[in-house]
Protein backbone atom coordinates (compact mmCIF):
# COMPACT_ATOMS: atom_id res chain seq x y z
CA UNK A 1 0.00 0.00 0.00
CA UNK A 2 2.81 2.35 0.79
CA UNK A 3 4.37 2.08 -2.65
CA UNK A 4 1.40 1.15 -4.85
CA UNK A 5 -1.19 3.57 -3.48
CA UNK A 6 1.13 6.13 -1.92
CA UNK A 7 0.07 5.78 1.70
CA UNK A 8 2.28 6.84 4.54
CA UNK A 9 4.15 4.08 6.33
CA UNK A 10 2.36 4.95 9.58
CA UNK A 11 -1.11 4.62 8.02
CA UNK A 12 -0.32 1.38 6.23
CA UNK A 13 1.17 -0.18 9.37
CA UNK A 14 -1.69 0.91 11.62
CA UNK A 15 -4.31 -0.30 9.14
CA UNK A 16 -2.62 -3.69 8.86
CA UNK A 17 -2.25 -3.99 12.64
CA UNK A 18 -5.84 -3.08 13.45
CA UNK A 19 -7.26 -4.92 10.47
CA UNK A 20 -5.46 -8.19 11.07
CA UNK A 21 -6.79 -8.36 14.63
CA UNK A 22 -10.27 -6.88 14.47
CA UNK A 23 -11.41 -6.41 10.88
CA UNK A 24 -12.38 -9.91 9.78
CA UNK A 25 -15.30 -9.03 7.52
CA UNK A 26 -14.91 -12.11 5.35
CA UNK A 27 -15.00 -14.44 8.34
CA UNK A 28 -18.12 -12.78 9.76
CA UNK A 29 -19.90 -13.01 6.40
CA UNK A 30 -18.87 -16.64 5.94
CA UNK A 31 -20.02 -17.74 9.38
CA UNK A 32 -23.41 -16.04 9.05
CA UNK A 33 -24.03 -17.39 5.55
CA UNK A 34 -22.86 -20.88 6.51
CA UNK A 35 -25.21 -20.99 9.50
CA UNK A 36 -28.14 -19.82 7.38
CA UNK A 37 -27.23 -22.36 4.68
CA UNK A 38 -27.12 -25.26 7.13
CA UNK A 39 -30.41 -24.16 8.73
CA UNK A 40 -32.06 -24.10 5.31
CA UNK A 41 -30.47 -27.42 4.34
CA UNK A 42 -31.88 -29.25 7.37
CA UNK A 43 -35.25 -27.50 7.11
CA UNK A 44 -34.92 -25.46 10.30
CA UNK A 45 -36.83 -22.18 10.14
CA UNK A 46 -34.95 -19.46 11.99
CA UNK A 47 -36.98 -16.63 13.50
CA UNK A 48 -35.94 -13.02 12.94
CA UNK A 49 -34.50 -13.01 16.46
CA UNK A 50 -32.43 -16.13 15.72
CA UNK A 51 -31.20 -14.62 12.45
CA UNK A 52 -30.12 -11.49 14.32
CA UNK A 53 -28.36 -13.73 16.84
CA UNK A 54 -26.52 -15.43 13.96
CA UNK A 55 -25.30 -12.05 12.71
CA UNK A 56 -24.20 -10.84 16.15
CA UNK A 57 -22.41 -14.04 17.13
CA UNK A 58 -20.74 -14.16 13.70
CA UNK A 59 -19.32 -10.69 14.27
CA UNK A 60 -18.12 -11.56 17.77
CA UNK A 61 -16.68 -14.90 16.63
CA UNK A 62 -14.86 -13.28 13.71
CA UNK A 63 -13.05 -10.89 16.06
CA UNK A 64 -11.96 -13.87 18.14
CA UNK A 65 -10.83 -15.90 15.14
CA UNK A 66 -7.10 -16.28 14.70
CA UNK A 67 -5.52 -15.23 11.44
CA UNK A 68 -4.77 -18.79 10.38
CA UNK A 69 -6.29 -20.87 7.58
CA UNK A 70 -9.62 -22.54 8.44
CA UNK A 71 -9.96 -20.58 11.72
CA UNK A 72 -13.56 -19.75 10.83
CA UNK A 73 -14.52 -23.40 11.20
CA UNK A 74 -13.33 -23.41 14.81
CA UNK A 75 -15.38 -20.37 15.82
CA UNK A 76 -18.40 -21.59 13.85
CA UNK A 77 -19.42 -23.78 16.80
CA UNK A 78 -20.15 -20.59 18.73
CA UNK A 79 -22.54 -19.39 16.03
CA UNK A 80 -24.26 -22.76 15.66
CA UNK A 81 -24.83 -23.27 19.38
CA UNK A 82 -26.19 -19.73 19.81
CA UNK A 83 -29.22 -20.58 17.67
CA UNK A 84 -29.51 -24.29 18.36
CA UNK A 85 -28.09 -25.59 15.08
CA UNK A 86 -26.50 -29.04 15.39
CA UNK A 87 -22.72 -28.73 15.24
CA UNK A 88 -22.56 -32.14 13.55
CA UNK A 89 -23.26 -30.36 10.26
CA UNK A 90 -20.10 -28.23 10.37
CA UNK A 91 -18.06 -30.95 8.56
CA UNK A 92 -20.44 -30.56 5.59
CA UNK A 93 -18.81 -27.16 5.06
CA UNK A 94 -15.33 -28.71 4.82
CA UNK A 95 -15.94 -29.69 1.21
CA UNK A 96 -16.00 -26.06 0.08
CA UNK A 97 -14.07 -24.39 2.89
CA UNK A 98 -10.68 -24.60 1.19
CA UNK A 99 -11.91 -22.38 -1.65
CA UNK A 100 -14.05 -20.13 0.54
CA UNK A 101 -11.09 -19.53 2.86
CA UNK A 102 -9.28 -17.82 -0.01
CA UNK A 103 -12.34 -15.64 -0.63
CA UNK A 104 -12.56 -14.76 3.08
CA UNK A 105 -8.91 -13.77 3.07
CA UNK A 106 -9.38 -11.53 0.02
CA UNK A 107 -12.33 -9.78 1.68
CA UNK A 108 -10.37 -9.34 4.91
CA UNK A 109 -7.38 -7.87 3.07
CA UNK A 110 -9.58 -5.46 1.09
CA UNK A 111 -11.14 -4.32 4.35
CA UNK A 112 -7.69 -3.77 5.86
CA UNK A 113 -6.65 -1.70 2.83
CA UNK A 114 -9.77 0.44 3.19
CA UNK A 115 -8.96 1.07 6.85
CA UNK A 116 -5.41 2.09 5.91
CA UNK A 117 -6.67 4.50 3.24
CA UNK A 118 -9.23 5.95 5.65
CA UNK A 119 -6.56 6.46 8.32
CA UNK A 120 -4.26 8.14 5.80
CA UNK A 121 -7.00 10.54 4.73
CA UNK A 122 -7.77 11.51 8.34
CA UNK A 123 -4.19 12.41 9.23
CA UNK A 124 -3.05 16.00 9.06
CA UNK A 125 -1.00 17.03 6.08
CA UNK A 126 -2.91 15.09 3.43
Amino acid sequence: LKDGVGLREQSASMGALVGANFNNDGTALYEAMAALFIAQMIGMDLTAQQQLMVVLTSIIASVGAAGIPEAGLVTMTMVFTAVGLPVQYIPVLLTVDWFLDRCRTAINVMGDMNVSCLLDGKQKGT
